[in-house]
């Protein structure tokens, strides 16, 4: 049977990945990837307490409602990389010196 533990080792492993990819990458595409790794992980977290939980299924209930927070940022992430990709024709961080026009 698997313990909470190896959930918890496979959630950190996820973070750490997302955290990695934030902080070496530099292409926005790959800044979201590592975001919704990091956000993998969390709802990994709440999904494996919510089954050694024989209480209540808030565990579940969190984790459905943060997937659904994760699609719809996702969503406007994409969006926004869009329009800036339009205006600065890069979607590297570094390049793009002002939100003015």
């Amino acid at each position: 049977m698997i313990s909470l533990t190896d959930f918890l080792v496979v959630s950190a492993v996820l973070f750490c990945i997302g955290l990695y990819m934030i902080v070496s990458k530099h292409n926005a595409i790959q800044i979201l990837i590592g975001i919704e790794l990091m956000l993998n992980a969390a709802i990994l977290n709440l999904a494996a307490f919510g089954k050694y939980d024989k209480l209540n299924n808030g565990g579940q209930m969190f984790a459905l409602f943060a997937i659904v927070l994760a699609a719809a940022t996702t969503a406007v992430a994409l969006a926004i990389i869009l329009n800036v990709y339009k205006k600065y024709k890069t979607i590297d961080p570094g390049k793009i010196d002002s939100l003015k026009d």
